[in-house]
């Protein structure tokens, strides 16, 4: 059966419109409960969200729908992402949920959800839940109906969690004599992010901490880092750290301005470990990891494997070999010693903690680190256009991989949502990656 309603990340869109609409999530919640009562006779679930106008909404039609079939509720307000993840393990709940359309503008929204463990959902639980909404609801009678309280700590269990994410030996020093920007994008880490760095010892300058339900993601945040570059050289700061509006995403910003992606902060964290003495067999990336990060990692001895673009598969993919480190380069990063999913605010203490300790700056970390330029083109796909079997793309691709002679690499996928095809050149050389990524497109357009 395939899905109707759930994507790569629980269920998305614009607000006001199916499905995401009060009534369509009032049987979501419904629906979620009925299964959730297939294995637990009286369910507990988490709801936390990030600072959209449309949350209240979302959360008052989400908290009727898992009462009408049975369900406590336990409301965080505010929180990020990983945050709901790490409340719903510890607290042995059965559910976490999440509302939050993530570095979407504020006009869209969505929920996700967490196992009890933590972790992403399977697929099968998300086609249980599809069925069990096809279905005529089934409401419980007035004794059974769930109740719904507040969850007043969370914020602060969150805060501990986060903080308690450092080694043992940083644990006495912290981040003192660090100054840091922190952007949470004016999303679900306006109160917990800045008083993660303080706590342990920073100085922190905030700034995307403001929300007022319409402004997340706008003019901040991981998705637009010129804004911490321009405050860490105005307040002449160490480091600046962007989240996304539900901070399960990083950027960092050096004294100079210099960006970092998840690319580059992934091979820092695996390189860190190893200077520690401890094993790291292998690391994972997305179709769309830098190949000078791939190959660096295997200088290092680290076996490399890329999954689908998502950090969802990046996690099945940690989770099938028994590894703990992956990312994405939007800046998604994974480390399972650490937490069940990824965690922008997680990340970036992994990463300032391999700084401090070393004492050695972000770009001494990746000075034999050279990302390749990439060329990425979109190109409009006739009706019918049947790409896949095209002689003349393959004998392009071939064409492209012998210029390439194994220092660079080639990647044509389809659009998910539009009838484009996504073609993809990298190699060490610039003017090679342009003129290759035109003659495979212009072999498409043929």
């Amino acid at each position: 059966m395939s899905r109707q309603y759930f994507g790569t990340d629980g269920i998305r869109g614009t607000v006001g419109q199916a499905p995401i609409t009060p009534d369509f999530v009032l049987r979501l919640g419904h629906a979620v409960g009925q299964v959730l009562r297939r294995t637990s006779a009286r369910p507990t679930v988490l709801i936390g969200k990030d600072t959209r106008i449309s949350g209240y909404m979302l959360e008052s039609a989400l908290e009727a729908g898992f009462a009408s079939a049975g369900v406590d509720v336990l409301l965080t307000g505010p929180l990020p992402t990983p945050g709901v993840a790490y409340l719903t393990r510890a607290l042995r709940l059965d559910l976490g949920v999440v509302i939050s359309a993530s570095h979407n503008p504020f006009a869209d929204n969505g929920i996700k959800f967490f196992s009890a463990h933590g972790e992403k959902l399977p697929d099968e639980w998300e086609r249980d839940v599809e069925v069990a909404l096809a279905q005529a609801p089934t409401w419980v009678d007035s004794p059974s109906l769930g109740k719904a309280r507040r969850l007043e700590d969370a914020r602060g269990r969150y805060i501990e969690f986060c903080k308690s994410t450092l080694s043992s030996s940083m644990a006495l020093h912290g981040l003192k004599g660090l100054k840091l920007v922190v952007d949470s994008a004016h999303g679900a880490a306006y109160h917990v992010a800045p008083a993660v760095f303080h706590e342990l010892g920073a100085e922190v300058i905030s700034i995307g901490c403001s929300p007022n339900g319409l402004n997340i993601n706008e003019g901040v945040g991981a998705t637009h880092p010129q804004a911490l570059v321009q405050a860490v050289k105005d307040h002449q700061a160490d480091y600046g750290i962007a989240l996304d509006g539900d901070a399960d995403r990083l950027q960092l910003v050096d004294s100079t301005g210099r960006l970092f992606n998840g690319d580059e902060l992934l091979y820092v964290m695996v390189a860190d470990r190893l200077a520690q003495g401890l094993e790291v067999p292998g690391a994972v990336g997305t179709l769309m990891t830098n190949m000078a990060v791939e190959l660096a990692l295997q200088e290092l001895g680290v076996g490399f494997v890329r999954a689908k673009v998502g950090d969802r598969h990046v996690l099945e993919e940690l989770v099938s070999r028994g590894w703990q480190l992956g990312g994405e380069g939007s800046g998604h990063l994974i480390a399972l010693d650490c937490h069940t999913t990824g965690d922008g605010i997680v990340s970036a203490l992994q990463v300032l903690q391999a700084v401090v300790r070393s004492g050695r700056t972000l770009a001494q970390w990746l000075e034999h680190v050279t990302l390749f330029p990439q060329r990425l083109i979109n190109v409009r796909l006739k009706p019918g256009q049947d790409w896949k079997n095209s002689q003349a793309l393959a004998a392009a691709q071939e064409s492209v991989s012998q210029q390439l002679a194994g220092r660079g690499r080639v990647l044509i996928r389809p659009s998910g949502t539009e009838p484009l095809l996504r073609v993809m050149v990298e190699a060490q050389d610039g003017a090679l990656a342009n003129r290759c990524a035109e003659q495979l497109a212009e072999t498409v357009k043929e």
